[in-house]
């Protein structure tokens, strides 16, 4: 039983000869000639991938990309304590991160597309999962490369370690200034670097390649603690930011949780819904369709959040104007409520309602995108048509109720008000902003 689990992880089973494996591996460091055009022209594919939000675009760059070469054989290198082999490895590494850098940035600058898109945020805040996917796809591509039979993994570990999506958001800070964006990627980059080169020497100590040199003892302890000092420097703020992704997610599913049976579960029609998870405090910002809640209300709901595992989280519960709204809602439920009349007259007044309410509702994703032509500060709108009633009359008046970043002052709000009228043929019109 011992020698069969012996040999079913017996990884010299298949191995390629220890000198030719190392001559590979120094042939694939260089970054001068072909390798330089196919890194660079890998840069501008990832780039591009990037900027339009195209995953299979990025993956395509990643196989293509010869980046793996220079950190497998500082792995190489470390296992096998040849320090000139080192020396090459992380010159030409140093070589093709900082052409990528150029290229990519160059790229971002001149693209009139400035976007941060996800796959491109996904990119800013490594964890520790990052490093987990560095080291276990570098043992992969190893093990790979010592094998005689080289086989499929290596295009996926390619995919998996992904090297070149971090160094073209790396361009992106550079190009327009976000160095938060560029410090989280070439983090990224550098955990997929290390944690490579780490699983590379894991590997080269297991398989027991021979030193190229003599080291003493003291010499060989340096490497060791060397190693161990890069791990931490690397796992420590991976976890922290790990452990910070964990409580972000944990908040958000509480809040969804408290809101639910707080206000949903209750009947409460939520209009806005706004969740910042801080370190030290976080906020719930909502603002419903019949805002009812008085200050004692507000308290008690706040005072509920420890329950949902809130701690140090502020309830803001906004106000707007739907008076209007509200006048309507229950005009339609009065309507459709009413049960001293025949079922074909309330089949017609049901009818009579469902054309009502297509007329007064508008198409308020076209008009946000043709609004945020003129205003893009403006996030969020709710547009429709209102019954008002007088004393002695009634009249028709559009509503819009809107959110937006930046306050608007009162001659963009009389210029908004006056395209609205014009873009909606009406007469009567009405503009509220959410606070």
């Amino acid at each position: 039983m011992k020698n069969f689990v012996s040999d079913l992880f017996n990884l010299h089973k298949g191995e390629e000869d220890k000198a030719t494996t190392l001559e590979q591996v120094k042939n694939n460091i260089s970054f001068s000639g072909a390798n330089l055009w196919i890194l660079a022209c890998a840069i501008l594919v990832a780039s591009v991938g990037l900027n339009v939000n195209s995953t299979a675009v990025i993956i395509g760059a990643m196989l293509i990309s010869p980046l793996m070469g220079p950190i497998v054989g500082s792995g190489f290198a470390l296992g096998v304590f040849d320090f000139n082999l080192l020396k090459k490895s992380l010159k030409n590494l140093l070589i093709a991160t900082l052409a990528s850098l150029i290229v990519s940035a160059l790229y971002f600058y001149i693209s009139p597309f400035k976007q941060a898109q996800s796959e491109l945020l996904s990119r800013t805040s490594p964890n520790i999962y990052d490093v987990l996917i560095a080291f276990f796809g570098g043992l992969v591509g190893v093990i790979a490369i010592t094998r005689v039979e080289k086989g499929n993994p290596i295009p996926g570990v390619a995919i998996a370690t992904a090297l070149m999506p971090p160094l073209c958001t790396a361009g992106f800070g550079l190009a327009t200034g976000n160095w938060k964006f560029f410090l989280g990627a070439m983090f990224l980059y550098s955990i997929n670097c290390v944690f490579i080169c780490i699983a590379t020497f894991a590997v080269v100590k297991y398989l027991k390649y021979p030193a190229v040199e003599y080291i003493n003892e003291k010499h060989r302890k340096q490497v060791q603690y060397g190693i161990t000092a890069i791990i931490l420097a690397m796992l420590i703020p991976s976890g922290y930011f790990a452990f910070s992704l964990y409580n972000e997610q944990k908040f958000r599913e509480s809040a969804d949780v408290f809101i639910s049976k707080e206000f949903l579960d209750k009947g409460k029609t939520l209009i806005f819904k706004n969740t910042k998870f801080g370190a030290k405090s976080s906020t719930i910002e909502l603002a419903f369709l019949n805002n009812e809640f008085t200050d004692n209300d507000k308290k008690v709901l706040s005072d509920k959040l420890p329950l949902y595992g809130m701690n140090n989280t502020n309830l803001i519960i906004r106000k707007n104007s739907t008076e209007n709204l509200e006048n309507f809602k229950n005009n339609i439920l009065n309507e459709i409520h009413k049960t001293d009349i025949i079922l074909d007259e309330k089949d017609k007044k049901i009818a009579d309602l469902e054309n009502l309410i297509k007329k007064n509702t508008f198409d308020n994703k076209q008009l946000l995108s043709e609004i945020n032509i003129l205003y893009p500060n403006i996030t969020e709108i709710a547009v429709s048509n209102q019954n008002i009633a007088t004393l002695d009359s009634s009249i028709t008046s559009t509503l819009m109720i809107y959110k937006a970043k930046k306050n608007l002052n009162t001659k963009e709000t009389e210029t908004l008000s006056s395209w609205l009228k014009k873009r909606l043929s009406c007469q009567q019109l009405q503009i509220s902003q959410i606070q």
